[in-house]
């Protein structure tokens, strides 16, 4: 059987800059394919978030460079999901995007990692495509997020791949990814953006599961995109969105989550400027997070950030 380990332990963090093309969607032209965004705001928040990982909750950092041949390659979460001491290197679905693979698959090989390669001409992977923005992993199971990048055949590499653990598929409406309606609040909580869509997933995953989760709902859509860390020195964090963009939330919901989780007594919530999902709001909404997660001591999870 898989390891039970209570969510969250980590023990380094794999990021990728933000690079001089940021707002610019890999395979689009010029005219069409950029959007206004602050090149420097993005970096300045890049370099808080980076700070915070390090200094903060006490992570090891891998710093992959970035690529100005790859504008969207900062979005690192989408080209790799990790458990135990397994890496699914994932099919994005822009094949444009395929070429961010490289230096993942290369940081993982050094981390000695098993790495297993989600080829789309091999014959059981034709067709496929998956990114790590519409998977969540729970501690216990994998949901996979139907959306317009990630299909039923890329949930299906990935059940094959980690096959200790139940995988179920879920539909994103609306334009969405699976992060920007859901995330990890804790050990057992899963916060739920109350948008009709997310209510929607909410159901189905009820109906898939075996297991029993606490659902926090937060009433603005951004506030659904967190991430729970178990810090190495016993505390636990939570790194979501700032009280300016999710004043709600942040007032009323965030501060109950120890209610809800067995294990954060004391808990120290960052809330600063160095969200992750900051830069990427800037681009197409999909706010992917640029950074994931691994535990190297026990070999135990990635947050398929």
């Amino acid at each position: 059987m898989a390891n039970m380990c209570p969510y969250g332990h980590f023990t380094h963090a794999v990021v990728r800059g933000i690079p001089e093309t940021f707002g610019k969607k890999a395979g689009d032209s010029q005219e069409n394919g950029e959007v206004s965004v602050d090149l420097a705001k993005a970096q300045r928040q890049f370099g808080c978030l980076t700070g915070a990982l390090r200094q903060k909750v006490g992570l090891q950092l891998i710093e992959i460079p970035p690529d100005p041949e790859l504008p969207e390659s900062w979005k690192i979460e989408d080209v790799a999901v990790i458990q135990g001491d397994t890496a699914l290197i994932t099919r994005p679905f822009k094949e444009q995007r395929q070429s961010e693979v490289e230096a993942v698959r290369r940081v993982m090989s050094e981390l000695n990692l098993t790495v297993v390669e989600m080829d789309g001409e091999q014959s059981d992977s034709v067709g496929a495509t998956l990114e790590g923005s519409d998977i969540l992993f729970t501690g216990r199971e994998f949901f996979v997020g139907i959306s317009s990048h990630t299909n039923r055949r890329g949930a299906e590499v990935l059940a094959d791949t980690f096959r200790d653990f139940a995988v179920s598929t879920v539909p994103v409406c609306d334009g969405a990814r699976l992060k920007n309606i859901c995330s990890m609040g804790g050990p057992n909580t899963i916060i739920f953006s109350n948008s009709d869509g997310a209510k929607k997933t909410l159901r189905m995953m009820e109906q898939l599961t075996d297991h029993h989760y606490d659902v926090l709902t937060v009433p603005e859509e951004l506030a659904a995109n967190c991430i729970y860390i178990k810090g190495l020195s016993k505390r636990d964090f939570l790194l979501h969105r700032p009280a300016d963009e999710c004043p709600d939330s942040v007032s009323c919901v965030y501060m109950h989550l120890a209610a809800f989780t067995a294990e954060d007594e004391h808990a120290a919530w960052l809330r600063g400027q160095f969200i992750s999902c900051h830069c990427c709001h800037q681009l197409d909404q999909e706010r992917c997070m640029c950074w994931f997660c691994i535990d190297l001591q026990k070999k135990f999870h990635l947050h398929q950030v």
